[in-house]
Formats: C-alpha cells, sequence, structure tokens
C-alpha cells in the first residue's frame, strides 16, 4: 500500500482496534464446524454493521491454517469486510497460523503510528479444534506480547480441540465451545469490539458474558 493509498485510507483519523481471526481450516472441522463458522463470519459483520463506531473503527483480518498458513483477509473495516465461504481439508500448522496473526497485528501497529492513527491495543482470536506439537516459542511469544500489552489473545477450542495445548498457549484461560455455536460466539466478539469502539484507546472495557462457552 503507498503512503497516499494510507492517507486515504485514514483521513477520517479514527481510532482503531484491528482484530485477527486465526481459523482453523483442517479436514478436521468439515461438515458442521465449517458450515457454521462460516455463518458465523456473516453474522460477525452484520452484526456490527449495526453500529456507527465499530464501523469506522473495527479492522478484520482473517488468518486460515490447515496444511498451510493463508491470509484471506487483509485488514479492512467492516463496510470492506466480505467473509469468505472457507473450505476444510489438510492438517493443522496452527503454530504458522498463530505466529502470521501475530506478524499482521505488528505490521498494521507500524502502519497506524506512521500515520498518527490513535489505536486500541488489537485482538488476536484464534479458533481451533485440534491439537499442535512443538508449541513453546509461539507460546513464548504470546507471553511476551501479552505482557508488554502488545496483543489480547483469546483461544477458543471446538470439540476435538487439546484443552491442555490452549492452556499452554494462551496466557487467558482457553474456552470451549458449546457444540457449534458459532453465530453465538461471533456475535459475543461483535459485541466486545463495540464496546471498545465506544470508549477511547487505554480506557478499561468490561466485556459481555458469552453464552456460547461449553459448561465444563
Amino acid at each position: 500500500m503507498s503512503n497516499l493509498e494510507e492517507s486515504v485510507e485514514f483521513i477520517d483519523n479514527q481510532p482503531r482496534c484491528a482484530c485477527t481471526l486465526i481459523l482453523d481450516t483442517s479436514g478436521s472441522m468439515q461438515g458442521q464446524a465449517i458450515d457454521e463458522l462460516n455463518r458465523g463470519l456473516q453474522a460477525l459483520r452484520d452484526d456490527l454493521m449495526e453500529d456507527n463506531l465499530a464501523r469506522r473503527r473495527v479492522e478484520i483480518a482473517i488468518v486460515e491454517f490447515n496444511s498451510k498458513v493463508r491470509l484471506v483477509q487483509d485488514f479492512v473495516t467492516v463496510p470492506n469486510f466480505y467473509p469468505p465461504h472457507l473450505k476444510a481439508s489438510g492438517l493443522t500448522e496452527m503454530v504458522g497460523g498463530i505466529n502470521m496473526g501475530l506478524d499482521l497485528l505488528q505490521a498494521r501497529k507500524t502502519i497506524y503510528n506512521q500515520n498518527g492513527v490513535p489505536f486500541y491495543r488489537p485482538w488476536a482470536f484464534l479458533i481451533t479444534d485440534g491439537q499442535v506439537d512443538n508449541y513453546g516459542d509461539v507460546a513464548n511469544r504470546i507471553r511476551q506480547d501479552e505482557q508488554a500489552k502488545r496483543v489480547v489473545f483469546f483461544a477458543v477450542g471446538v470439540k476435538g480441540a487439546d484443552r491442555q495445548c490452549l492452556n499452554e498457549i494462551s496466557v487467558r484461560e482457553p474456552k470451549m465451545l458449546q457444540d457449534f455455536q458459532f453465530r453465538e460466539l461471533f456475535l459475543w466478539l461483535s459485541n466486545s469490539m463495540k464496546r471498545i469502539a465506544q470508549t477511547q484507546p487505554g480506557e478499561m472495557v468490561a466485556l459481555p458474558k458469552g453464552n456460547w462457552e461449553a459448561i465444563n
């Protein structure tokens, strides 16, 4: 993106809240899980579009991981976010997906700073039904980024996910999705983003309670 394009993009000088969705699209997500995930992404857009400030302040990017890692959607504001139709296949390259998601957030903050755009602490939102080995380095990275207040990292496990793995990766307690309630999950995410958008960067925000969490 050129400097001119960036200047036009940020012409309204609204504070920005970047949220990267790091989504597992491995073969084990085939069927109802991937179908409900796609419906949930559409619900996220529809609900955010109803809020005037969220439309202008929230930015969404999507990284998918299966056997490979792919940037599905670079950061856009809500009116320019058109949820992709994701398909499930392959293995679970979770570590690579997380690293790409965190790299995207860091690069986006650099662009904000270069253009004098205020921003909220960005979110990284991992959704997976899998497990992974050799996650020590990425777990350390998340821990360091959290401690330095560079990111808010959430991990959500779909049925079949290795909760112990998610516990090791995430500073915050990972949550397990009840059944395939992706729509409820993404409406919770939308409501959280809308609450943040009503504040100024640096203010504390009380997040809504989720009705999508599995009971332990």
